[in-house]
């Protein structure tokens, strides 16, 4: 047997001593330790992934309403005329890394403002189930130098079923939001 076969069934003959001797333990003190730590840490790391996952697609999100903000602002899809349609297609092809086709759950909503101050003035409106209240919603951009506010709500799925509570609002699912307000620059209607 050569020394590096040696070696190897030694290292293998170490690790089923640990083995045996955790299985062989009548006392119960290492499982109950073991039980008792495992649980726990479990649920955090599921708790981490959970909120890691809920966080990068709040940063997708955020990244399209920017994108489809900016080509509406030096007007490049304005003039090839713009609808809800064609807007929820722009945002969902930004989403498509994170989402299923077709977008579940994506509302969006964009209006044309006579002051930044009344863009501010728009609160979100939830439904008594704490949904999104979708009324008033529209798609109605703005012509050259005019202010826009763009918001992008999606409904993400929870996947852990312990973090539902805490995590989601509308069955099983958390509302990620994003906006962008803007002044359309001086582009040709």
């Amino acid at each position: 047997m050569s020394e590096r076969q040696a070696t190897r069934n030694k290292g293998d003959g170490r690790s089923r001593g640990l083995l045996s001797r955790f299985v062989k333990n009548r006392e119960g003190s290492a499982a109950i330790e073991f039980a008792a730590l495992a649980l726990p840490f479990s649920f955090l790391i599921f708790a981490i992934l959970e909120s890691c996952l809920s966080f990068a697609a709040q940063q997708v999100l955020a990244n399209a309403a920017d994108k489809v903000a900016r080509e509406l602002r030096t007007g490049q899809v304005l003039a090839a005329g713009f609808d809800e349609t064609a807007l929820r297609d722009k945002i969902c092809a930004d989403l498509s890394i994170i989402v299923t086709a077709g977008c579940p759950g994506l509302e969006v909503d964009l209006k044309e403002y006579a002051t930044y101050a009344a863009a501010a003035a728009v609160k979100v409106k939830f439904k008594p189930n704490n949904d999104i209240d979708t009324t008033g919603f529209a798609v109605t951009p703005g012509k050259s130098q005019t202010k826009n506010m763009l918001r992008v709500f999606y409904r993400w799925p929870v996947i852990t079923e312990f973090m539902r509570d805490s995590m989601s609002s509308v069955d099983g699912k958390a509302i990620l939001f994003s906006t962008v307000t803007w002044q359309n620059e001086p582009f040709d209607d």
